[in-house]
Order: C-alpha cells, then structure tokens, then sequence
C-alpha cells in the first residue's frame, strides 16, 4: 500500500522504522510544526520530522491539519492509508475521508481503557498491573474508532511512563505493520470497541505533577513513576522548587524514622521523606540550575534537613 504516516515524537520513530522495512511504500510524512525543545529551548523539528528526512522522505508539517494547501497535497500523494503514532493533532472530517482505506492509529492502551492524549503515564498514576496498544480507525470521537487488533505488556512495579512507553512503542510497532499487512490482505476487519469500560486519559500537567506528600506511599510512588520523564516530578524546598525522580517503598520489615509528611531524615548515604503512612527513600533529585544527582549528595550541602512542601 501506499502510506503517509503521522507522528511527532521520539516514541513513533519506531513506527516510521517498522514501516520503512515493511511491504508498504512511505510517500511521506505529517508531523507537527518545529518548537522549541530541550534545556534550551531552540525550536527544533520533530524527531520524526529528523528521522524521515533522513531517509529523503517529503516531509508536511501543517500548523493545522485543515489547512487547504496540506489537504491538497495530501489528494496530490493519494495514499491508500495514512498510519499514525503519537501525532499530535486532531485530525479533520475532510483528511479522514482522503485515503480509501482511512487513517489507522495506533495507540498507547487496551481500548476502550485510556482514551487521551497521556494513557500510559495514566496507566501507571491508577496502578494498573496490565496495559497494551491498540490499533484502531480513527473516526471525529475521540479514540473512539473500530479496532483492528491489540497487544499486551504487563506494568513492572519500577516502571516510569518512559519505560512502558518505550518497550510499547518498538512492540506498537510491529502490531502496526501487521495490522495494514492484514487490512490490505483482507484478513483483518474492525470490529467496534466494547461500549464498557471506557476511562479517560488527559495530558498531565505540570500542576499534577507536583508531589502531595501528605498521600499514602504507594500513591507517591505512582505518581512519581507516572510523571517521569514527563512533565516531571517535583517539590518545593526552601521555597525553591526540584525534581523528584522515583522513590523506594522500604520492606515493610524495615525500622524508619517517625516523620511527618514531606519531613526529611538524613543519614549516611539515605534520604528519607515522610509521607501520609511510611517514609519513602529518595533516589535522585535535581535542584534549579543543577544537574540530576543522588539524594545523599544533594542532601550533604544543606544546611538543615528542612522538609519538601
């Protein structure tokens, strides 16, 4: 088939690989416009834009993908499907109805579960134990289309978003590839998505990011994990806010200090904060201005112990 893919950031590179190797032709790309990235903050272009370049495929980067001169030129390509990862935009009723076979998205969770823009950093904020990727046809409902096929992967209790996401975008990849093998072979159909057990899965935002020291452990836990990398994990010390990476629950068989939510225990190479039940040893912090570092090294240039708020 001939395909124009969709996807914005590193985690639908895999994607465009998959789908370079495969049967299929990649006449070109649709990404979102370049912006500013990194500490820094120069505007730069999309990973997948870098990576498709690369490859000396054409590359469309519409500020809105309603804009006439994209939908144009994406009649002048006339693919037969347009796959899609992490993309980054919602897509018009005039795009939809372009190529004859539509739009084929995969996306990060066991549909209907995590509808949205963040289902695997909400995966792992609700503590669930299994998650996975679904392929689906992408109609105006949000990830509400028929679906094609799915895979599993179980959540680790260590697992950050980065993690999950990272192992589910090189094996999302491969239920890609397959999932247009199987609709231009004619093996596969869609089928509409169970009308139960829909939940929703929005963009976390700095503001939810931030750690309520007053939870129960395991809640902090999750939602450190949930937040790292993004948007980031943080507290306020001495009014100053840091980033928190993930934290350690200590064996229930472990004597802990009695602290007060968010107070800190320091002792020889160990950072403790208290939470709503039991104390929580830090792993690594990064100060404003500072590079990422263990807890114990932060902690060994305060002056006082002092607490997170």
């Amino acid at each position: 088939m001939r395909l124009v893919f969709a996807g914005t950031p590193a985690v639908a590179v895999p994607s465009l690989r998959a789908l370079l190797a495969s049967r299929h032709t990649v006449a070109a790309v649709v990404t979102r416009p370049d912006a500013p990235a990194g500490r820094g903050r120069n505007v730069e272009p999309s990973p997948v834009a870098v990576h498709a370049r690369e490859q000396g495929l054409e590359v469309l980067t519409p500020a809105r993908p309603r804009e006439p001169q994209f939908l144009d030129r994406l009649r002048q390509i006339a693919p037969d499907c347009c796959p899609v990862t992490a993309y980054g935009a919602l897509l018009p009723q005039e795009a939809l109805d372009i190529p004859r076979l539509g739009w084929v998205n995969l996306h990060f969770s066991l549909l209907p579960a995590w509808r949205g823009a963040a289902p695997v950093q909400h995966a792992v904020l609700h503590g669930d134990d299994i998650t996975g990727a679904t392929t689906f046809r992408i109609v105006a409902e949000l990830d509400a289309g028929p679906w094609f096929g799915h895979l599993t992967e179980p959540i680790r209790p260590t697992d950050t978003s980065g993690d999950l996401l990272g192992r589910l975008a090189e094996e999302g990849a491969a239920l890609l590839v397959a999932t247009l093998d199987g609709i231009e072979d004619g093996t596969i159909r869609a089928e509409p998505q169970p009308a139960e057990g829909v939940s929703l899965a929005p963009k976390l935002t700095p503001a939810d990011a931030r750690v309520d020291w007053k939870l129960p452990a395991h809640l902090i836990d999750r939602a450190i994990r949930a937040c790292t990398p993004d948007p980031g994990a943080w507290t306020e010390f001495d009014r100053a806010r840091i980033r928190i990476f993930p934290v350690t629950k200590p064996a229930d068989s472990c004597v802990l200090p009695d602290l007060a939510p968010g107070e800190l225990h320091v002792s020889r190479g160990a950072v403790h904060a208290g939470t709503g039940s039991r104390p929580v040893l830090l792993g690594e912090v990064q100060p404003p201005g500072k590079r990422r570092m263990p807890a114990a090294d932060w902690a060994r240039g305060l002056r006082e112990a002092g607490g997170f708020s």
